[in-house]
């Protein structure tokens, strides 16, 4: 049996190409809004973190409605870091919408998010967007994009990809360029009929795959997915097959449908419609739900494994608990469990200690987002430095790699390739864009790339851009140079002064201002050499009854540099940390006392 009225497609694409305008678009196109209902930009970035920094974090459910198809859309995130949340998608549509920049091509994270698609046996639209673009190549791009398909071997069904150009920021979508429409309609007819309708068998058993997690304070936890065989009606009695291998029986308090931006509440709902169930607490991504008549688990979700990991610790600074709500191994255990519900890429291990916590990710943003969001709920903590997770393959030991893409103008290349030849990268392509940049293609190891941001943000004076995703593990390369530049450590306790901060800034940069407290320990700036100095930022100019000629001339400071978080994390050494409150982000030394750093590196 064939559900001719659903259409489920996900929207996925490399960072910045136009993904959540699309949907912004389709929303507004398809009747979804009242004409006088006053619409935000980038409606389906609902998280503050998604607003700030203008990405998608999160994988979110919308839906329209089109010539009696209800058309059920998932946002995903274009970012490599939130892999995790793409891949558990993929069981939940039929087709997906593959958003390629008309300029830019396919860049890494086109090629992770087509890959997935494909394994998962789903045929991509193509939407070639930004075609209003000045520089856009569309036809180039096409090109571009049927030579990707080839490389991840595609088969031949595959391989006959449809394509669509469009400007999400007009709102315009046509079948050949030249075209006049001035409306999206050819985008939504191409989903019409290059998507396939959902197949199942309704009078069978139930089958539901959870593939996301939402909470609600009233009803509880709230498991997403796809109904792929039979039908749901909410009271019904259900089972739901945990990863263990368990059965637990639970009745289906709540069943929602999603129309518009909204949850609707349903009777009943049949194979091929994406619903949102609640009814237990103990409900998971991966997990199925199955009628108690016939009890048959899908496969569950495969995830790629973290590459990254760091050790979120209890902060033990001598400024600990005074600005954080929850600041105890106990909050900070609960918070990271809390997290492992819904984060599937993310793992958390106990160490030695009680107080600390190894969290593995898939990337330094993946991390960084959930220290951020942990920040802002009140939480203070300890961060170290990101690592690596090595394997060992075959006997040999392995690091985790990655594909790097960079697009820098021309007179910078030398000084990019210099820097990342010395931190083991391998250049395999380059080339000229018409606008006279450069795109450089490197494989290089993923610690190489822990703390590079920065310093290539500098290097290209603010003009290039760095996009990179994981490519597999590969032989150790050797050790890497790490920071060459030591750190400036507050001496002693107090308040930083003018007189203090003026004699330390000819020794380095400043990270502090005047009135900021600091700690003994507390890092206040990067030297501008090799190995660390105490600096007593605190002293004050000893008073006299002397006016010497030029005593009295103004102390200029140089502003201070104001590292956020990413930033802050890419500084620090193996034996520094940062410490995260909700109003400041400050770095340290991981042992306080001057003494007790001298005797551990003599050891």
């Amino acid at each position: 049996m064939i559900q001719h009225n659903i259409r489920n497609i996900a929207i996925i694409a490399h960072v910045d190409h136009g993904k959540t305008t699309l949907v912004d678009e389709l929303l507004k196109q398809s009747g979804t809004f009242r004409s006088n209902e006053q619409v935000d930009e980038r409606v389906m970035d609902s998280n503050d973190l998604e607003r700030e920094r203008g990405i998608t974090i999160l994988a979110k459910n919308t839906s329209i409605l089109y010539k009696d198809v209800k058309i059920n859309i998932v946002d995903t995130p274009g970012h490599a870091d939130f892999g995790g949340e793409v891949e558990r998608i993929m069981k939940m549509v039929d087709g997906v919408l593959l958003l390629v920049d008309a300029f830019e091509g396919p860049m890494p994270q086109t090629k992770f998010v087509l890959r997935k698609a494909l394994e998962a046996g789903i045929k991509p639209v193509v939407v070639i967007n930004k075609i209003d673009r000045p520089e856009a190549r569309c036809e180039a791009v096409v090109d571009e994009v049927l030579d990707l398909f080839i490389d991840l071997g595609a088969d031949d069904d595959q391989l006959e990809f449809p394509v669509i150009y469009a400007s999400a920021k007009q709102g315009i979508a046509r079948y050949e360029i030249t075209d006049t429409n001035q409306d999206m309609h050819p985008l939504l007819d191409m989903i019409l009929e290059e998507v396939p309708a959902p197949e199942g068998i309704l009078e069978d058993g139930l089958q539901l795959m959870i593939s996301s997690i939402d909470y609600d304070k009233y009803v509880g936890r709230i498991g997403i997915g796809k109904i792929t065989r039979g039908s749901i009606r909410k009271n019904q009695e259900a089972v739901l097959c945990t990863a263990d291998g368990q059965f637990k029986n639970f009745r289906i308090s709540k069943l929602y449908a999603y129309h518009g931006l909204n949850k609707v509440e349903l009777e009943e709902a049949q194979f091929g419609e994406i619903v949102a169930i609640a009814g237990i607490e103990t409900l998971n991504i991966g997990e199925t739900v199955c009628s108690t008549d016939k009890v048959e688990p899908l496969p569950f979700i495969k995830i790629d494994e973290p590459t990254i990991s760091m050790y979120f610790i209890v902060n033990d600074s001598p400024f600990s608990g005074r600005e954080g709500q929850f600041v105890t191994s106990r909050h900070l255990r609960d918070r990271l469990q809390r997290e492992l519900l819904s984060n599937v890429a993310l793992r958390v291990e106990d160490t030695d200690s009680p107080d600390s916590f190894k969290v593995s990710g898939r990337g330094e943003l993946h991390l960084s987002i959930l220290i951020e969001t942990m920040r802002r709920e009140g939480y203070e903590l300890s961060v170290s430095k990101p690592e690596v997770i090595m394997k060992t393959i075959d006997g040999v030991l392995c690091e985790p790699m990655e594909h790097v893409t960079i697009e820098t103008p021309e007179e910078y290349m030398g000084v990019v390739i210099e820097t990342l030849g010395q931190r083991k990268g391998e250049m395999i392509n380059m080339f000229t864009n018409s606008n006279g940049s450069v795109k450089l293609e490197f494989r290089i190891p993923a610690r190489g790339l822990i703390g590079y941001r920065s310093e290539f943000m500098t290097d290209t004076r603010g003009t290039g851009i760095l996009n990179h995703i994981f490519d597999g593990y590969a032989p150790h390369r050797g050790e890497i140079k790490s920071r060459s530049k030591g750190s400036l450590v507050a001496f002693e306790g107090g308040t930083a002064v003018t007189y203090g901060l003026y004699n330390a800034q000819e020794r380095g940069s400043l990270f502090i201002l005047p009135g900021t407290e600091v700690y003994e320990g507390m890092i206040v700036g990067e030297n501008a050499r090799a190995g660390d100095i105490a600096v007593n930022v605190c002293k004050r100019k000893q008073l006299t009854n002397v006016r010497a000629s030029g005593s009295d001339d103004s102390m200029r400071l140089v502003p201070p540099v104001r590292l956020s978080l990413e930033q802050a994390l890419e500084f620090i050494a193996d034996d520094e940390l940062v410490e995260v409150t909700p109003k400041n982000i400050r770095l340290r030394k991981k042992l306080l006392d001057k003494h007790s750093r001298a005797k551990a590196s003599r050891a």
